[in-house]
C-alpha cells in the first residue's frame, strides 16, 4: 500500500503535463514557432551533438590512458580526474565568461604581457556552452568506464592482439563494443543532466527549452504553454533514458567481481609527455584553475559581500537536511517493501517511482505546481476561503526534491539491502529475535552504510539543485544555488565566487567516496 501511494505521488506531476495539449494557445504557439522554437530544437541538438561527443572522447579516452598506461602523475591524476564532477556546470559557465570577459584576468595577464587580445575567441556561442558541459561532466563516462576497463581492459585487448589485431582495430573492433553498457550510460547521464540544465544556459544566454519552460512560465505567464514545452523537454530526456536502455540490454556480458590488478605499459618520451599534457589540460580546465580563480576573487571581495550569505547557507543546509531524510524515508518504504515480497508489479511501480532523476527540474517544477494548484483550489472550496497552502510552501519543494532525488537514496540503500542474506535474518528469529528486535540489532546495523551514503549523496544534490528551486521556493528559503544565479547573471563574478566556492567544498565530499571506492 505505502509502495503504491509513493508510485502516485511520484508519477501525479506528469498528468498535468501530458493533459495540458487539451488547451491549446494557438496564438502563442504561432509567436514561438515565428520567433524561438525552431532556435530551441536546433540550440538543443546541437548542444546534445558537442557535448556527447566531448564527453565520450574524453571519458573513454581518459579511462583507457589512466587504466592501460603507467606514467608520471597518473596515480593522481586517476582520482584526480573525477574532481570535476564537484563544480556544477553553472558555476564553471560564470568562472569561464568572468575570466575571459573584456577586462578579466586572462586578459589583464596578455596585456601585462604586452600581448593582444584580437585572436581571443568569443565563448558565448554553442562550443563554450558544450565547454562548460563537457568539462564538469565527462567524470560520468570516465567512471563508469574505468570501471569496465578495470575488469576487462587489457585482458580482452590482448586476446585481440594475438588474434592479429591492430591496436586501433582491437580497441574499436573488441573492446568497445565489450565496454558498451558503461560508456552508454555515462554518456545517457551526460545528456540527462545537459538537458536538465538552466543556469548555465542561462548564464550564457543560450536559449533551450529549460530556458522557454522558465520564460513561459514567469514571461509570458501561460501555465499551460509552460507546460506543453515541458512535454517536448521530456520527449529529448526519454531518448537519453531509452539510449541507455539500449546500451545496456540485459548486461549479460558485464562481468562481475572485483577489479583485476593488470599490468600497464609504461608510457616515456614523446607519448608520456603527451599523455601527461593532455590529462594534466582537462584536470587543470575542469577543476584546478576554476577553484584557484573563485578563492582569489572570494578574498578580494570578502569583506564587502558577505552580508547574508550565512543566512544563504544555513537555508540550503537545512533544506538540505530536510529533502535528504524525507527521501531516505521515502526510499525506506520501497526497499522494505520490495524485501518483504517481490513482485513484478512491485518492481514496475519502483522504477516508475525513480523516473524523476530523468526529469529535468524545470518539468517537475510545473507538473508540481499544476497539481497542487488544482488541490489548492479544491481546499479554497470545501473552507471557502481562497489560499495556496500547498502551492506556495515548503511542502511543494521538499516534494520536488523527493521525486528528483529519489532514485539516488534508493540505489545505496537496495544495495546494502540485497546483501543481507535471508539466513542470517532467519538465524536471529531461531535464536528468539522478534521483528522489532531482528530491525534494530540486524537490519539496521547492516544498512548503515547505505544509509550514510545516501544521506550525503541527496544531501549534496540537494545543495546544488537550481531549477526546481528557482521555480517552486517560497519567500525567505532562498538558498546558494539561487543566489549563484541572480548574480551570475548579472555579471557580478567577485561577489558570485563566495557562495560558488562553499557549494563547490561540499560538493567534493561525495565526489571523494566515490574515489575511495573505486581506487586501483
Amino acid at each position: 500500500m505505502l509502495l503504491f501511494l509513493v508510485f502516485v505521488i511520484c508519477v501525479l506531476p506528469l498528468i498535468p503535463l501530458v493533459a495540458s495539449w487539451a488547451n491549446v494557445e494557438a496564438d502563442l504557439w504561432s509567436h514561438l514557432w515565428q520567433t524561438e522554437l525552431p532556435e530551441l530544437f536546433s540550440n538543443t541538438i546541437v548542444l546534445i551533438l558537442l557535448v556527447g561527443s566531448g564527453s565520450f572522447l574524453l571519458g573513454v579516452g581518459l579511462a583507457w590512458l589512466i587504466v592501460m598506461y603507467d606514467f608520471r602523475g597518473r596515480n593522481i591524476l586517476q582520482w584526480g580526474l573525477m574532481l570535476p564532477l564537484a563544480i556544477p556546470p553553472y558555476i564553471l559557465a560564470f568562472v569561464l565568461l568572468g575570466f575571459t570577459d573584456f577586462g578579466g584576468p586572462l586578459q589583464k595577464l596578455l596585456f601585462s604581457m604586452g600581448l593582444g587580445i584580437g585572436w581571443l575567441p568569443d565563448m558565448r556561442n554553442p562550443f563554450g556552452v558544450a565547454l562548460v558541459f563537457t568539462l564538469t561532466l565527462y567524470p560520468y563516462v570516465y567512471l563508469l568506464m574505468r570501471s569496465a576497463l578495470q575488469r576487462k581492459g587489457r585482458s580482452s585487448y590482448e586476446s585481440a592482439r594475438t588474434l592479429g589485431y591492430g591496436k586501433i582495430a582491437a580497441f574499436w573492433r573488441l573492446v568497445l563494443p565489450l565496454t558498451r553498457p558503461a560508456w552508454v550510460a555515462g554518456l545517457a547521464l551526460v545528456l540527462m543532466e545537459t538537458l536538465a540544465d538552466f543556469g548555465a544556459v542561462s548564464i550564457f544566454n543560450y536559449n533551450t527549452f529549460t530556458t522557454a519552460v522558465y520564460k513561459s512560465w514567469y514571461g509570458f505567464y501561460s501555465h499551460n504553454t509552460a507546460a506543453q514545452l515541458a512535454c517536448l523537454l521530456l520527449l529529448f530526456v526519454s531518448l537519453a533514458v531509452m539510449a541507455e536502455k539500449w546500451g545496456r540490454g540485459k548486461g549479460r556480458y558485464e562481468q562481475s567481481g572485483a577489479a583485476l590488478k593488470q599490468y600497464r605499459q609504461e608510457l616515456s618520451g614523446l607519448w608520456g609527455l603527451l599523455a601527461q599534457i593532455g590529462a594534466w589540460s582537462v584536470f587543470a580546465l575542469g577543476f584546478v584553475l576554476p577553484v584557484i580563480q573563485l578563492l582569489v576573487w572570494a578574498i578580494s571581495s570578502f569583506e564587502q559581500h558577505t552580508e547574508g550569505t550565512i543566512e544563504l547557507l544555513l537555508n540550503t543546509v537545512t533544506l538540505a537536511i530536510m529533502a535528504a531524510v524525507l527521501t531516505l524515508v521515502v526510499a525506506g518504504v520501497m526497499v522494505w517493501s520490495q524485501r518483504q515480497k517481490q513482485t513484478k508489479t512491485r518492481g514496475v511501480m519502483s522504477e516508475f517511482s525513480q523516473l524523476g532523476y530523468a526529469i529535468p527540474g524545470t518539468v517537475l517544477a510545473v507538473g508540481i505546481m499544476m497539481v497542487l494548484n488544482v488541490i489548492d483550489s479544491w481546499i479554497a472550496d470545501i473552507v471557502n476561503e481562497q489560499s495556496q497552502w500547498l502551492a506556495t510552501g515548503l511542502f511543494a519543494l521538499m516534494l520536488a526534491y523527493v521525486i528528483r532525488f529519489l532514485r539516488i537514496g534508493f540505489g545505496p540503500l537496495s544495495s546494502s539491502m540485497g546483501q543481507i542474506k535471508s539466513s542470517i535474518v532467519e538465524t536471529a528469529g531461531i535464536l528468539g529475535a522478534g521483528k522489532r528486535e531482528r530491525l534494530f540489532r540486524v537490519y539496521i546495523p547492516l544498512l548503515r552504510p547505505g544509509v550514510l551514503t545516501a544521506l550525503l549523496l541527496v544531501f549534496v544534490e540537494v545543495m546544488k539543485e537550481l531549477p526546481a528551486t528557482l521555480i517552486l521556493r517560497t519567500y525567505g528559503w532562498d538558498t546558494l544555488a539561487i543566489r549563484i544565479y541572480e548574480l551570475s547573471s548579472e555579471g557580478q563574478w567577485e561577489t558570485t565566487a563566495l557562495p560558488a566556492i562553499m557549494l563547490v567544498a561540499v560538493g567534493i565530499i561525495p565526489v571523494f567516496l566515490l574515489i575511495k571506492k573505486s581506487e586501483i
